[in-house]
């Protein structure tokens, strides 16, 4: 055996540099090199002489001086060498870290190039701009990993934790081998290539659009996948979660029937409310899936669950319904005075305005003159419907546009900010005149006080307003560690006293407006302290007393539909009432958006995009009826209704249309940005949770800030992507 063959792969290598540094000193008549191979896993014959190598891709080459002159250690002075390195335990030297997932098309070469880099842990150098800005520091790991071991992992730990992927490649591929083997046995079948049908099937990308993607791997039984395939079935992390929230729910119930009795009772008042909000938020699920707003499906299984006989909300239960209304009623106009930006709204504070106020008072004039002489309705009663029905929508408006910045739709002249300025305004706007209007029509006091209704109402509701804004900004401090639940508890609570005092106080119209500007006020402050509109923590904790509350204004408001009781005359010209002012308004928008830098198409769009009717409505249609004594006549008692019917089927007839006819006209008629937009917070794409509100700012507790990116860096790595592989050859 060889003098270099010994047990140790580190000892041959460096035995063999030595020999290369001493022979390197003879003088060589020319500068060529040859190629030296190091065989990493050979065999040895019996005789100790190297045999033929088992892999051929194992062949490292390496450059050496041409010693062709000089004497070989071997003694039989031939000018070719050739030196086995033994490899007795056939183990592999490498360093490995996360593997990249390569996507298909891209080049492997590619893999230190930032543009072709997936694993953002991976970290290259000491300045690379892709480090793990996101997970956390996660350091490349130096192994020596066994071959046999390598092929032979635990198979118990595989099913502990998966990936997305992991799912599709291990109980999907048993269901595409059993069609397979179906498709065998029925050699008449049209499709013959079966080897991906699940995957191409209805069903699956029907189930891949329900399911959501998870922030961390998924901890399941081994069993799983083969019982449950993803995305067929919902994963065990969504099983398990839905079977928590079950038994909360069934825990709470039982608290709350030992405490209040029979109406927690199953058949109960409390209990039938509990089943309407759970079925209206699984309906609304299911419209959302159709791109539909959500409220749409809340709104049907209302309808259905009245008209079925499952629920039954009236006699004394209507307080409770009425105080829940309140407070939707609360977090929509608390939710519209945050959505407003302050910079965009001194800039454009003469458009929000024009196009706010002057198209509402249209919508609200038309909707009150057709009601008076072809409904019969009373002036008074026509103003109260047409302030109501004028109102938009922003649970509607929203996330049409959200899904048109993304595509960079409108956003170079601001028009998704525009509109969303602009629905809150009207919100604002119809709820202060609904609550002057109702104050002036079921109160008993004089003349005089009638007549002040309007101006207290307004400047008492701005006075509030801006006091309680500014107590905001001063409490808590700014620098609290719990900041965003105080301020945001803080809020609700004050905006609660405004309705529930005006209310008492008998001047309806200051609470909404006092509202709406208390939280503008708030997060006009907050923006100067350093908080960003399109992200704030305090909106994103009213987003979620939304996503409570929204299922149970709608199932309530469809509820409130008995289709056995309704007229035909008052369903058909209530729709002709509300196409005929939501059509004039377009035209109005268009007509007086001069001079505002928006062409004819942005003009009509603006317009269609307030179109909308639902949350104002929901809020509002049933308020009427339930503030109606027990002295009220029959013929006052209609009048109600028709209010409430209108404002119901205004929802039905507007709120699907209008999301419709938004993402449809939204790409022909905006103009479309070329720069891709990164949209940081505007709106988010996602339902938000209580993990969105973050009390302690996250990039303090990053220890290894991402560093600036450097351009030297950025053109090595693009000039060396070319590069396949790392490997040594010889200059020919």
């Amino acid at each position: 055996m060889p003098p270099l063959a010994r047990s140790g792969i580190g000892s041959q290598v460096s035995r063999f540099i030595d020999e290369l540094s001493f022979k390197s000193q003879a003088n060589s008549p020319a500068n060529t090199h040859t190629q030296l191979k190091v065989l990493s896993q050979t065999k040895m014959t019996a005789n100790g002489e190297p045999g033929a190598s088992s892999d051929e891709n194992s062949l490292t080459t390496l450059p050496i001086p041409d010693i062709r002159t000089s004497p070989m250690p071997n003694g039989n002075g031939s000018h070719k060498t050739t030196i086995a390195i033994e490899n007795q335990p056939r183990r592999r030297v490498s360093i490995i870290s996360d593997p990249p997932t390569i996507a298909a098309g891209a080049s492997a070469a590619g893999y230190d190039n930032p543009a072709f880099e997936q694993n953002p842990r991976r970290k290259i150098s000491q300045t690379s701009t892709h480090s793990h800005s996101e997970i956390g520091p996660s350091r490349r790991r130096s192994i020596l990993k066994e071959t046999s071991l390598h092929n032979n992992d635990n198979e118990s730990d595989l099913g502990s934790t998966h990936s997305y992927e992991n799912y599709r490649q291990s109980a999907l591929d048993v269901l595409n081998g059993k069609y397979q083997g179906h498709q065998q046995q029925v050699p008449n079948s049209q499709d013959g290539n079966g080897a991906n049908y699940v995957e191409d099937s209805w069903i699956y990308t029907f189930c891949l659009k329900c399911r959501g993607e998870e922030p961390s791997e998924s901890w399941e039984p081994p069993f799983w996948q083969k019982i449950f395939p993803y995305p067929l079935c919902p994963t065990f992390r969504t099983f398990s979660r839905l079977i928590v929230l079950i038994l909360i729910g069934l825990l709470l119930w039982i608290v709350a029937f030992v405490i209040i009795g029979d109406t927690a009772a199953p058949g109960g008042q409390l209990f039938s409310l509990v089943v309407l909000t759970v079925a209206a938020n699984f309906g609304g699920y299911l419209i959302s899936l159709t791109t539909l707003p959500r409220l749409i499906g809340m709104l049907l299984v209302g309808i259905l669950f009245q008209n079925v006989g499952w629920v039954d909300l009236d006699g004394d239960f209507s307080k409770v319904t009425a105080h829940l209304r309140k407070f939707a009623l609360t977090i929509i106009l608390t939710r519209a005075g945050l959505e407003m930006e302050p910079e965009a709204f001194k800039k454009v504070y003469k458009t929000i305005l024009k196009l706010g106020i002057v198209p509402w008072f249209v919508e609200a004039a038309i909707m009150t003159v057709m009601s008076h002489f072809l409904l019969d309705l009373p002036w008074m009663w026509g103003c109260m419907l047409g302030a109501i029905i004028a109102a938009i929508s922003p649970a509607v408006v929203v996330p049409c546009l959200f899904r048109l910045r993304t595509k960079g739709y409108g956003v170079v002249k601001g028009i998704p900010t525009l509109v969303v300025a602009v629905a809150g305004v009207d919100d604002a706007l119809s709820v202060a005149i609904f609550g002057i209007v109702s104050t002036i029509m079921f109160s008993d006091k004089g003349v005089g006080y009638q007549i002040a209704q309007a101006p207290v109402c307004i400047l008492g509701g701005l006075a509030f307003g801006v006091i309680w804004g500014s107590v905001a900004r001063i409490f808590p401090e700014k620098g609290d560690a719990y900041v965003v639940p105080l301020r945001t508890l803080m809020l609700f609570a004050g905006n609660l006293v405004a309705i529930y005092g005006s209310e008492e106080l008998g001047f309806e119209g200051a609470g909404p407006l006092a509202v709406v500007f208390s939280s503008f006020v708030s997060n006009l402050f907050w923006c100067k302290d350093g908080w960003e509109v399109d992200d704030n923590p305090v909106s994103t904790a009213f987003e979620i007393f939304w996503m409570i509350f929204e299922p149970i204004l709608f199932g309530l408001t469809g509820a409130t539909i008995k289709i056995n009781e309704l007229d035909s005359h008052t369903v058909s010209i209530g729709a002709a009432c509300i196409f005929t002012g939501v059509i004039i308004r377009i035209f109005v928008t268009a007509g007086i958006a001069f001079g505002d830098r928006l062409n004819t198409k942005e003009k009509f769009f603006v317009g269609l995009s307030w179109m909308a009717k639902a949350t104002v409505q929901a809020a509002l249609g049933p308020v009427a009826l339930k503030n109606l004594g027990s002295d009220a006549t029959d013929e006052e008692r209609n009048w109600a209704e028709i209010v409430q019917t209108i404002c119901v089927f205004s929802i039905v007839l507007t709120a699907p249309l209008g999301a419709i006819l938004i993402s449809v006209t939204g790409t022909r008629m905006l103009t479309k940005t070329k720069q891709p937009q990164v949209l940081t917070g505007w709106r988010r794409s996602h339902r938000p949770s209580i993990r969105d509100i973050s009390i302690i700012d996250e990039e303090e507790e990053r220890e290894d800030p991402e560093l600036p990116r450097d351009k030297q860096t950025d053109d090595n790595t693009q000039s060396n992507a070319h590069l396949t592989n790392l490997s040594y050859t010889a200059n020919k």
